[in-house]
């Protein structure tokens, strides 16, 4: 089976070279010929672990291919996805305007039947505009059905979810369509993956639903930190108890600086936003993202509480991108707290294994470290904001020669507040004892 991909970003270039690892010849087009080049060549536009060789590999054995010839992608295609970005407007609504021009290009180049899937983050009832769409434009007599395939590809863990999903979701009203999205996935089924089949409606709703939800689960536990910082209760401890509850489960109940990235604050917010239109009050969700915008304050009210005038004061950043293994820093909650920080006098410094690139765009004042230690030394105060391994074991005794205080926000809650303060640590951390 021949597919198109249109939109190279992560879920387009993620999909297209697991697709191809599965066996199936793939093209991935993109408008902006410089990328398309770059991709030619082996360079990945982002980091995810693995997906460099996995590209290189697809290509070297001519079933993924790259072009910017949109026409010809389509037209050797049976299944097309879009996979471009749906931004979030002013009004925390998804910009559509991509998707939308995406679509109106196939159309055009469409001569036969095609099956044509939304990848993207999509509101409810996309589906339906999309199939509108494409009647106004695709000439007479040529047959399509829409599909929805939302993905749920974790930044940083992206080809494994991929390769080995906890489901897959196809939302679609042609019997043909779903019968080709089966056999699409097919390699999935020698792993027994659950396959959910239902309207587009549906399965558009359950991307936001399930994004929401894992959101809702990060900002309560942030709230109970809060309240065990009050009443003397250690968090880790809590969640623990609680995610060996079956109902509950222990996953993303890690309290820390609050959630970010390219699809919580985007996706909650655009859900709020399909509600109101609707009419219908969404409370549990309205509340999550007023926890999270607060969760970052609380944590700059931690460094300004132990530290009354930053002004003049160095703070060293360990992490910038919003979860380890990957190098984006969409509304990381590092930048906030940088960002504030150099309103109020201080001086940044910063390391991180991938992303300083990125952040060196926003903050061109930060001196990136190439080491760990190198930002510390001379550090009035230490933020720990991103988990990676690299900050797991780090040599504490070192840390106190170096740095001018050793004062250490651990904003992740990696390291034991006893053991850090017997040490001689000032140690802070999120609703810890």
């Amino acid at each position: 089976m021949d597919i198109g991909i249109i939109g190279t970003g992560y879920v387009g270039l993620v999909t297209g070279a697991c697709f191809a690892e599965f066996g199936v010849t793939v093209t991935c087009v993109d408008k902006d010929a410089g990328k398309i080049e770059s991709l030619k060549n082996g360079d990945i536009p982002f980091y995810e672990p693995g997906l460099k060789d996995l590209v290189a590999r697809g290509m070297r054995e001519g079933r993924l291919t790259f072009t910017s010839n949109l026409a010809e992608a389509v037209r050797n295609s049976l299944v097309i996805f879009i996979a471009v970005g749906t931004p979030p407007k002013e009004d925390g609504s998804a910009d559509m305007s991509y998707v939308e021009a995406a679509a109106t290009e196939i159309a055009r180049h469409i001569d036969h039947y095609k099956v044509i899937v939304t990848k993207s983050t999509v509101p409810v009832g996309t589906g339906k505009w999309l199939k509108e769409l494409l009647l106004r434009e695709v000439g007479n007599g040529v047959s399509f059905d829409v599909v929805s395939n939302p993905e749920f590809l974790r930044e940083g863990a992206a080809i494994d979810d991929f390769m080995r999903p906890d489901r897959v979701i196809v939302g679609a009203d042609s019997d043909t369509a779903t019968s080709i999205m089966k056999e699409l996935y097919r390699p999935l089924y020698l792993l027994e993956t659950p396959f959910i089949i239902t309207n587009i409606e549906t399965s558009e709703l359950i991307k936001y639903a399930s994004n929401a939800f894992l959101a809702t689960k990060i900002s309560f536990i942030n709230e109970v930190a809060n309240l065990c910082e009050h009443v003397g209760a250690d968090v880790h401890d809590v969640a623990r108890a609680m995610g060996l509850d079956g109902r509950i489960g222990k996953k993303f109940l890690h309290p820390g600086p609050g959630f970010g990235g390219s699809c919580f604050p985007k996706d909650t917010r655009a859900l709020l936003s399909l509600a109101e239109r609707e009419g219908v009050t969404l409370n549990v969700v309205r509340g999550t993202i007023k926890t999270n915008d607060a969760q970052r304050e609380l944590m700059l009210g931690k460094i300004l509480g132990a530290v009354a005038d930053v002004n003049g004061k160095t703070a060293a950043f360990l992490g910038l991108s919003f979860k380890p293994n990957t190098d984006d820093i969409r509304e990381a909650p590092s930048l906030y707290l940088i960002e504030e920080l150099l309103n109020r006098g201080a001086n940044i410094k910063a390391f991180d294994p991938v992303a300083s690139d990125n952040a060196a765009k926003l903050f061109p004042t930060v001196r990136y470290c190439t080491s760990i230690y190198d930002a510390l030394r001379d550090a009035d105060m230490a933020v720990l904001v991103t988990e990676w391994n690299q900050f797991r074991n780090l040599d504490i005794e070192r840390i106190m020669t170096i740095m001018k205080r050793p004062l250490f926000f651990d904003l992740r809650n990696v390291y034991d507040p006893t053991k850090m303060r017997s040490l001689g640590i000032e140690y802070y951390s999120v609703g810890r004892l």
